[in-house]
């Protein structure tokens, strides 16, 4: 009885200090990446995207100056065409690109390492629907982002601020970026990501982040973060290469991603797509360093799997492991960082199979030792749903992993060899000064596990985990902490979001 009431009195005290501890700006990992290729599969995979970006080329549709940049470089330019020398965009990539750089947060306790051993988790991006245990399935609105926004700002597992956590479609589509870096800016201090659609919104990207860093600063460091996507196989839009070309020129990181689905956008086998995914992540990257030499850019990979019954994108298969695994592979053999994304998952709801596809895809991109992982949390329903609920599951999963990679504790305290000789045979640690001493930080405890007896869980109401879920949630952000924000910078940013508004009138198209 004396040892249940302790460990009782402990987990009180647990529950109360737990948000104590120190939270960590990224993950520094300490476990080795895991390979997928040999150096001979490597070579393969290489020459073939090689032989792609010579024979077949990429298209650069709609961007007659990206042409002229490329033409200029000396490539094989036939109308909308690239056909590259092999070797160039390597080459070319490998003379200038940081091998890794720091992206400021105004909260500079908050800034972020991306490359190396760093790894950062970033929240869901880009669903056009909600969902919560209360009100279900709904279209996103601009208060959900909001919300999202403030909870991703609870969770110590969590790196950074992100993008569209969701799509508020009650907002004209013209104008709601704006919106949307506004509620980054104001209610996160955390690193976010820039406007990802076109020219003219990464230019009120980078206006708005002059505001909130200063010119100088802005000038001379990372302070956003931009995914370029491809449109493949083999293709990318006037929409992709505008941002892509506004924030190289700022000195602004570029993910150069490629988006696939294996026997939909690229080949069906592993091999082939990766040899797409790579030419098209040379050929952007390679972009990004003609326009700006040392610009920041990373090597993304966007690769999954379709169900050739259905034609569906499915996600935590080995195929899509494998994909990812070898990306970083490639990546690292460019000495570029590498962008990937975690948690996917075709399910409807926060249940079994989208924790089994989102811990199997969270996992390999972290054995693939990405730098940036996107849609860490929340991702649902093949990308049109961020869940309230799958985010707070997804938070225990992010960080039951990070701590997984900090690797195994050897310090002298870790070791423990004075608790086991004041221990001795035959005795218990519940009581020993080392266990009291570690209690906190010894072993990882998640917030949503249930380790009650079938009695306990019974008299709490028998709540399965998204149960639990649909609580903390609502909990987390009754207890967010405003961050807040200089007023003289607010009042500017309002302003200048006025001003844009007011430049065209609304329109729900993009």
């Amino acid at each position: 009885m004396p040892n249940q009431r302790r460990k009782r009195r402990i987990s009180a005290q647990n529950r109360v200090k737990r948000q104590d501890l120190p939270r960590l700006p990224f993950i520094d990992r300490k476990i080795g990446c895991l390979p997928a290729l040999s150096e001979e599969g490597l070579q393969v995979i290489e020459a073939n995207a090689e032989r792609i970006l010579s024979e077949t080329g990429m298209e650069f549709r709609g961007d007659k100056e990206v042409l002229d940049i490329f033409a200029k470089a000396g490539c094989d330019v036939d109308c909308e065409r690239v056909r590259f020398v092999p070797g160039f965009c390597r080459q070319t990539i490998m003379a200038t690109a940081p091998i890794e750089f720091i992206q400021l947060a105004r909260n500079q306790e908050n800034s972020v390492r991306i490359g190396g051993t760093a790894s950062i988790l970033c929240p869901s991006w880009g669903p056009p629907f909600v969902h919560d245990e209360d009100q279900g399935r709904r279209y996103a609105k601009y208060d959900d982002f909001v919300n999202l926004v403030k909870l991703h700002q609870t969770i110590p597992y969590l790196h950074h601020s992100g993008g569209v956590v969701c799509e508020p479609v009650d907002l004209p589509a013209n104008k709601r970026h704006l919106d949307m870096l506004y509620a980054h800016i104001r209610w996160s201090d955390r690193a976010f990501m820039g406007a990802l659609i076109g020219a003219e919104r990464a230019s009120h990207a980078i206006d708005m982040a002059r505001i909130v860093f200063g010119d100088e600063v802005v000038d001379k460091n990372p302070v956003l973060y931009c995914v370029s996507n491809t449109n493949a196989p083999l293709v990318m839009d006037a929409h992709m290469s505008g941002a892509l070309k506004t924030y190289a020129r700022a000195g602004q990181p570029v993910a150069c991603t490629p988006w696939t689905l294996t026997g939909a956008m690229s080949p069906s086998t592993v091999a082939g797509t990766l040899a797409q995914v790579l030419a098209e992540a040379m050929a952007t990257m390679c972009l990004v360093q003609l326009i700006k030499p040392g610009a920041p850019c990373l090597m993304g990979s966007f690769a999954s799997t379709m169900s050739m019954q259905s034609g569906a994108p499915t996600f935590g298969t080995p195929e899509a492991g494998q994909m990812v695994l070898a990306a970083g592979q490639l990546a690292r053999r460019l000495a570029v960082p590498f962008h990937t994304v975690g948690t996917l998952s075709s399910s409807k709801k926060a249940d079994a199979q989208s924790q089994q596809e989102g811990t199997w895809g969270l996992m390999m991109s972290l054995f693939a030792g990405a730098n940036l992982i996107n849609h860490a949390t929340g991702w649902l329903e093949g990308g049109l749903v961020t869940s309230f609920e799958k985010t707070m599951i997804d938070a225990d999963l992010c960080g039951k992993i990070g701590r997984f990679f900090q690797g195994i504790d050897l310090s002298e305290n870790a070791q423990a060899m004075e608790a086991i000789a004041s221990t001795g045979p035959g005795q218990h640690f519940l009581g020993s000064e080392h266990t009291q001493a570690n209690f906190f930080s010894a072993l990882f405890r998640p917030d949503l596990a249930d380790n009650n007896s079938f009695e306990q869980w019974s008299t709490d109401g028998s709540l399965d985990m998204t149960q639990r879920a649909n609580t903390l949630w609502k909990k987390r952000l009754k207890e967010y902490q405003d961050p807040g924000l200089e007023q003289d910078i607010d009042e500017e940013l309002q302003a200048y979001i006025r001003r844009r508004k007011e430049e065209t009138p609304d329109a729900n198209f993009f």
